[in-house]
C-alpha cells in the first residue's frame, strides 16, 4: 500500500513527496481511513510506528480542504520535548497547506507565553501543549475551543502515570460537546479504559502489538553491584571508541548528574539531560547529540519515547527499567532502519525479577555476560580503586569517597513531570509557530 491510496488532498500528498514518505505503517494503514471518517478512537501503539502521522495526516487534510481561522486541534501531550517534536513535524506535514501550530510548553519566561497568548488570539489553527501550560492559558479566559473539531491525547498512559489525570478532567470542561476524540498510548493501564469512557463516543480500538526489539540489537546484560557500574561503564565506553553516539538511561535524575560526574572524572566526555535542566539548555544538547557533537548522553526515562534520535549505536540501560516495556522503548533508539546496535543493561541482585519480566515481554534471553572472562584489560573490580584513589569492593559501600551513590534507592520526587511544565525561569526558545514562512505565519491569510 502507499499513500496514494488515501485519496490526500493534493497538497498533502505533495507534502508527502518532499518529506519521502511512501508506505504507510501499519497504525497509518489502520488510522487513517477512520479517522477520515471522522470515528473517535483508542489506538494502542509504541513509539516509532509513525503514530504523529497516523492523527496529523487526517487533521491537515481536513484542514487543506477547509482552511479555518480558528482553533481547529488540540494536541495534548505529557512532555515538551514530545510537544516540539510533533509540531516540527507538523511543520513539515503542512508545508504546502494553509494551517498554523504553535507548541505550548511551560519552562520559558514572560516573553514566549506572551508569544504563545498572541498565536492564540490570532486563531492559530493546531495546538500541541503540556496539559499544566495550557490550563494557564485557558484560565486567562482568550482560548476559544467553541470551533475545535479535534481533540488528540498522545502518550495517554505516561500523561496519567505522571499524574494528569485531573488535569486531563480539567481540560475536557473546555471541549465542545461535538468533536471527535483520539487517544493514543503505548500501554493500557486500567486507568486508561476510565479515561476512555469518558472522552471518547463509540470508539473504534485499534491494537497494533508492541514490536520486539529489531533484530539488528545485540542485546547484553551484566550481573554487577552497585559499586561495579560506574567502572563498568567507563570500560565499556573507552573500549568502544568506533562508537559515535551512545546513550546511557538512568532511573533517577540523581543519578544522571553522578553519572556524568564520574565520566568526566575519568576524562570521558559526556552530556546529561532531565528536568533539573532549563528548556533552552536542554534544546541544546538533544541538538548536539543528534548532530553528533555529544558523543554520550546521560538521560532520565523522560527521553525513552517520544523522541526521535536516529544512528545510536550504544544503549547502556544504568538501571534496569521498572516496566519490561520500557525496556523496548529504550533499547529501540537503536539499531534503526536495519542498522545494527547494541543494548547492554546492568542488573543488580534487586532488580533481576525486572528483567525476568523483560525477558517473558520480548519472548527472548538477554544473553550474560561474566565480568571475569569478558573485561580483558578492565579493572579487577575486587581490587581497584574508585575515582579519588580509595580501593573499594563488592560491598555496598559505594565505589569513590568523591561519590554519593547509594545503589538504586530512588530520591523522593523523582518523577519527570516536571519536565513537563518546567517551573525553570530563563529559558529563551522561540516558539516554531514564528518560524513559519511570512505568508504562512499569519492566520488570517485571504487564503483562509
Amino acid at each position: 500500500m502507499t499513500f496514494d491510496e488515501f485519496n490526500f488532498h493534493e497538497k498533502i500528498t505533495e507534502s508527502l513527496y518532499y518529506m519521502g514518505f511512501k508506505t504507510p505503517t501499519p497504525i497509518q494503514i489502520q488510522a487513517i481511513p477512520e479517522i477520515l471518517a471522522g470515528r473517535d478512537m483508542i489506538a494502542t501503539a509504541q513509539t516509532g510506528t509513525g503514530k504523529t502521522a497516523a492523527f496529523m495526516l487526517p487533521v491537515l487534510n481536513k484542514l487543506a480542504e477547509n482552511p479555518t481561522n480558528h482553533i481547529n486541534t488540540l494536541v495534548v501531550v505529557p512532555t515538551r520535548e514530545l510537544a516540539l517534536q510533533i509540531d516540527q513535524q507538523i511543520q513539515g506535514f503542512s508545508y504546502y497547506v494553509e494551517a498554523s501550530s504553535i507548541a505550548v510548553y511551560g519552562g520559558g519566561d514572560g516573553a514566549e507565553f506572551n508569544d504563545q497568548r498572541q498565536a492564540i488570539e490570532n486563531g492559530v489553527n493546531i495546538i500541541v501543549a503540556t496539559p499544566g501550560k495550557l490550563i494557564s492559558h485557558l484560565n486567562m479566559g482568550y482560548v476559544d475551543l467553541s470551533h475545535l473539531k479535534h481533540f488528540i491525547l498522545d502518550e495517554s498512559d505516561r500523561m496519567l502515570d505522571m499524574g494528569f489525570s485531573d488535569d486531563i478532567n480539567k481540560i475536557m470542561q473546555y471541549l465542545p460537546a461535538k468533536r471527535q476524540s483520539l487517544m493514543f498510548s503505548a500501554t493500557m493501564p486500567a486507568l486508561i479504559n476510565s479515561l476512555t469512557k469518558k472522552l471518547l463516543k463509540n470508539p473504534i480500538e485499534i491494537k497494533i502489538a508492541i514490536s520486539k526489539p529489531a533484530e539488528g540489537v545485540k542485546q547484553l546484560q551484566y550481573e554487577v553491584f552497585d559499586t561495579q557500574k560506574i567502572p563498568l561503564i567507563n570500560w565499556i565506553i573507552s573500549n568502544r571508541q568506533e562508537y559515535h553516539s551512545i546513550l546511557v538511561f538512568t532511573s533517577t535524575k540523581r543519578m544522571v548528574s553522578e553519572v556524568v560526574k564520574e565520566l568526566k572524572m575519568k576524562g570521558i566526555k559526556s552530556q546529561g539531560i532531565s528536568s533539573d535542566l532549563i528548556q533552552k539548555d536542554r534544546e541544546q544538547v538533544l541538538l548536539d547529540f543528534r548532530s553528533h557533537k555529544t558523543r554520550i548522553l546521560i538521560a532520565t526515562d523522560v527521553l525513552s519515547r517520544g523522541i526521535d534520535i536516529k544512528d545510536i549505536n550504544l544503549i547502556i540501560n544504568f538501571d534496569v527499567p521498572a516496566d519490561a516495556e520500557d525496556y523496548v522503548h529504550r533499547i529501540g533508539r537503536t539499531a534503526r532502519a536495519e542498522t545494527k546496535g547494541e543494548a547492554i543493561t546492568f542488573v543488580n541482585k534487586d532488580d533481576s525479577y525486572k528483567m525476568i519480566r523483560i525477558e517473558r515481554l520480548i519472548e527472548q534471553k538477554v544473553q550474560k555476560v561474566e565480568l571475569d572472562k569478558s573485561l580483558g584489560e578492565a579493572p579487577d573490580f575486587k581490587k581497584s580503586s574508585g575515582s579519588d584513589g580509595k580501593k573499594f569492593n563488592n560491598s555496598k559501600k559505594g565505589f569513590s569517597k568523591s561519590s554519593n551513590y547509594k545503589g538504586n534507592k530512588p530520591r523522593a520526587n523523582t518523577s519527570e513531570k516536571a519536565a513537563t511544565e518546567g517551573s525553570q525561569p530563563k529559558s529563551k526558545g522561540k516558539s516554531n509557530y514564528w518560524k513559519k514562512k511570512p505568508q504562512r505565519n499569519n492566520p488570517n491569510t485571504s487564503n483562509k
